[in-house]
Parts: C-alpha cells; sequence; structure tokens
C-alpha cells in the first residue's frame, strides 16, 4: 500500500517490475510493429505523405523542424502556417507544433504534480493530461487531430480495462497467420496488478510442432501452446495477417461481429466484455441495414421513430459491461483513427 492525498490507495502498473521478454527473434518484433502500422495507399505508384515533423517556433517565426524519418529541416517559413500546408510541404503525415519553451514547461508542471508513489501508469496519464491542456491554450498544436473527443483516460479506467480483460494468473494472446505459418504472435500474462511476461512466438512455433496449413484447426495448437507454457488464456485473437489489418480500419458498423461469425477472425475464451460488444456491433448492424431497407418502403417515415428508439434502448442495455462504457470511448474507431492515412 501507498499513501496518496489523505487516504491510501494501491499502486497499480501495467508491467512487474520483474517482467521477463522472451520468444521474440528480431524478425518476429518486426512484424509484430509492422501490423500496425498504417496501411500502404492504393494507388501504385503514388508516393504517400510519411513520418512526422516537429515544429518549434516563437509566435512570428519557425525556430527548428525537425522529420522523423529525413531529419533536420532547414526552417524557412514564417509562423504562424496551417500545419496541414506545413506537413503537405514537406511530405509529413502529421504535425506537432510547439511554442519555444512549451516543453519545458510540460516538465515543470509534471514536476509539479508527481508524487513519489505515482507508478509508470500514472506518470504517463499526468503527460497526456498536461500536453492536451496545453494544446487547448494554444502552447502545442498537433494536425491532424485523429484522436478529437476521446477523453485522456483516467487510472480507473486502466483498472476496470484491464480487469474485465484479463484477470490474474491468465493471459491474452494474439496470433498471426500467413500462407499457413505462424507469422507472429504475442502473449501478455498477468501476475497481481501488472504483467510478469511479455512473449512472441520463436518458442511457441517449436511447441505447436507440426501444423496443418489451415489456420483455423492450427490456432487451437497455438492456444495449447500458450496454455502449457504460461497460463489459462483469458483472451485470444486469431486470423490471417492481412484479414486482421483490413478489420483495423473498416469503419462498417459490425464489421468485427461478421467476420467472428464468418471465423476470419476466432476469439478464444472470450470475456464478458469483449463478447458484449462484439454483440451490440452486431446488433448495431442488423438495425443499419433495417434502416436502410425502411428508408426505400417508408415514403412517409413512419418506421424510422421507432428505430431510433430501439437504437436508445439497445444503448441503453449495455450498462456497465460495455467496453466503450467501461472506457469511456469507443477503442475500435480511436485505433482505426490512429492507423488511418
Amino acid at each position: 500500500m501507498a499513501t496518496r492525498g489523505e487516504g491510501p490507495a494501491i499502486v497499480r502498473v501495467v508491467l512487474t517490475s520483474d517482467v521477463r521478454f522472451e520468444g521474440w527473434t528480431a524478425e518476429d518484433w518486426e512484424r509484430f510493429l509492422a501490423l500496425w502500422k498504417p496501411a500502404p495507399a492504393p494507388d501504385v505508384g503514388v508516393v504517400e505523405p510519411h513520418g512526422g515533423l516537429f515544429a518549434i517556433h516563437d509566435g512570428s517565426q519557425i525556430k527548428k523542424l525537425l522529420h522523423s524519418t529525413k531529419g533536420r529541416i532547414p526552417p524557412t517559413t514564417d509562423w504562424p502556417v496551417p500545419l496541414e500546408e506545413l506537413a503537405r510541404t514537406h511530405g509529413a503525415s502529421w504535425v506537432l507544433a510547439a511554442h519555444v519553451g512549451a516543453l519545458d514547461e510540460v516538465m515543470e508542471r509534471f514536476g509539479a504534480r508527481a508524487r513519489r508513489t505515482d507508478d509508470l501508469v500514472s506518470q504517463a496519464l499526468s503527460v497526456v493530461g498536461i500536453v492536451r491542456e496545453m494544446m487547448t491554450e494554444g502552447a502545442i498544436e498537433r494536425w491532424p487531430r485523429r484522436l478529437r473527443g476521446i477523453p485522456v483516460p483516467t487510472e480507473g479506467m486502466v483498472d476496470r480495462a484491464l480487469d474485465s480483460v484479463c484477470a490474474s494468473g491468465k493471459a491474452v494472446a494474439l496470433g498471426m497467420f500467413k500462407d499457413g505459418e505462424l507469422w507472429t504472435a504475442f502473449v501478455a500474462r498477468r501476475r497481481g496488478v501488472g504483467f510478469d511476461v511479455i512473449a512472441g512466438p520463436d518458442e511457441l512455433r517449436r511447441a505447436m510442432g507440426f501444423l496443418s496449413g489451415d489456420w483455423r484447426r492450427d490456432y487451437t495448437h497455438l492456444v495449447h501452446a500458450v496454455e502449457d507454457r504460461y497460463a489459462p488464456l483469458a483472451l485470444g485473437c486469431f486470423a490471417e495477417v492481412g484479414r486482421f489489418r483490413e478489420l483495423q480500419l473498416d469503419a462498417r458498423p459490425g464489421a468485427w461481429s461478421r467476420a467472428v461469425a464468418t471465423r476470419d477472425v476466432i476469439l478464444s475464451h472470450v470475456p464478458a466484455a469483449v463478447g458484449l460488444a462484439l454483440g451490440f456491433d452486431g446488433a448495431r448492424y442488423a438495425l443499419e441495414g433495417l434502416r436502410v431497407v425502411t428508408r426505400r418502403i417508408d415514403v412517409f417515415g413512419l418506421w424510422e421513430p421507432a428505430l431510433h428508439s430501439i437504437r436508445k434502448r439497445l444503448g441503453a442495455a449495455a450498462g456497465d459491461k460495455d467496453v466503450e462504457h467501461v472506457l469511456g470511448f469507443d477503442p475500435i474507431a480511436a485505433l482505426r483513427s490512429l492507423l488511418r492515412r
């Protein structure tokens, strides 16, 4: 226990102090990171913006420009300038601009609010909150504002999200297949308040034995390998790499529930919160289809008020177990916003 303010509070971490990383080759790690990169542009031969641009200005002139992949760029533009134009000029997909001294101010505020009992999550959330404050004040700007409307997570949100998905003594796993082989995988085992093992696929491949080449059958071997070596699964998600990346950016209602229903994605040991989210996602898809049909045949608009009432009741029925209610935002929408071009 640790004291925070007047009352006691449990110091919570996401990773334990003795966390172990194992089963990763350089290729496996690169593949895992590539899984979350924005999808490539559909037009062949078109050079898309890439990387980020950091701009430091004094209110009338840009003092420093740094591209995340091209390095330092000589500043030749006066300030202010629209960030979208700045990104287009230097081929960047996003821009972060700050007033001279803004980063120092971030650390000053962080130092004033930090406590000795704060863990890594508390510190990270504090920094995010301070940056949001300074964006509101105009000292820091960003483009595009992909996470507009997504609240800064609280410590309670992090705790509830972890507890609803993976209890202590269990593990979560992600397995991606390609051409009949395990392409990459990720396993995290929870012990107490944090995760004590972050494992990759290298050792799991050997434990899986010979594969049939049909990932819809072979994923069970991965489940057995994870549970034999680490812990019972609280949640496992398995798919082909290409389909999984398509779903990350699929904005259609019901996309994930349709993929699960058709076994394009296989979930093993589904927690109640995830099951409810998928169920309501499918129900919303069904209502959306019904709305399109009724618009075509209901020329007097008699059905639309009834459908609106159903949608309201559907949202209220999720209650405290809906993932969006637990987190305070839609995690799929947030992920889609981050990964799109």
